[in-house]
């Protein structure tokens, strides 16, 4: 079933300034992508680079004023889903070198502080089964509050308070899989369901499938919010924690005027 998207924002620049703009679906084979895709006001500078992993792509952009842009495009998700229960886990030795950076402690998911806590909670989990019972504790213990995290709060920090959103949950999830070994990254992406709609944040694992086109392993995407069909997601691009994915990232002071999303799928 083909997913719609419609996302809207604007924001007003009172000096020239730099921002990276991140919120175009990536256009990868596991998603087929059609439509207008992007407009946006004019700018002193707009310039594309690939995105993480060659996942989508960010545009630097130089505005001074306001800055508005608009995304609609319709997304044929295509991807191989898997009973990750029955997956197994790559030894640390056997993974592909592009999964080894997912492995380490970043900015908002120190996997490091989770080690006692994921061996004394999942120790007799391993692999995929572990990674199943990550998921259905956070979406058990967690309570899926609006406005109770803000920018700056870790995996730590949520871990404590047992809130948060969409990104807290993802953070979450990602560092206690890499505690666990298992290579774990955040996922900007669209969704039909999120409530309230935004843009969302899930988790993605690298876990051992011999059907993989490498025959290694494959990524495959874990939503503790429960709000997110992996049939149905759409990527928008991938990073060590939301530090990296940002759908804007602003090198000066930026104002929020407006945002709206429209998933329907």
């Amino acid at each position: 079933m083909p997913v719609t998207i419609k996302a809207h924002i604007a924001y007003r620049f009172y000096a020239p300034t730099d921002f990276l703009l991140q919120m175009e679906a990536a256009a990868i084979p596991e998603q087929i992508l059609s439509g207008p895709g992007l407009t946006s006001t004019q700018s002193e500078h707009f310039a594309r680079i690939a995105g993480q992993d060659t996942i989508g792509e960010r545009i630097w952009l130089r505005v001074n004023g306001d800055f508005t842009a608009d995304y609609t495009i319709t997304a044929e998700v295509q991807r191989t889903l898997a009973d990750i229960s029955t997956l197994g886990a790559l030894q640390p030795h056997k993974l592909p070198g592009e999964t080894v950076h997912y492995l380490f402690d970043s900015r908002f998911c120190p996997g490091d502080r989770f080690h006692s806590f994921v061996e004394a909670e999942f120790g007799d989990a391993k692999g995929g089964a572990r990674i199943a019972a990550i998921r259905d504790w956070v979406a058990g213990n967690f309570t899926y509050e609006p406005g109770s995290s803000v920018a700056t709060t870790t995996a730590l920090d949520s871990f404590v308070e047992r809130r948060g959103v969409c990104r807290d949950y993802a953070h979450v999830v990602v560092t206690m899989a890499r505690a666990s070994g298992i290579p774990a990254r955040y996922v900007s992406c669209y969704a039909p369901g999120v409530d309230p709609q935004d843009f969302h944040a899930v988790a993605e694992v690298f876990l051992a499938d011999s059907d993989a086109p490498d025959g290694t392993g494959s990524w495959h995407i874990i939503d503790a919010t429960d709000m997110a069909d992996p049939a149905k997601t759409v990527k928008i691009g991938v990073g060590r924690d939301a530090a990296e994915v940002s759908f804007l990232t602003s090198y000066g002071f930026a104002e929020m005027l407006d945002k709206q999303i429209e998933v329907i799928g």
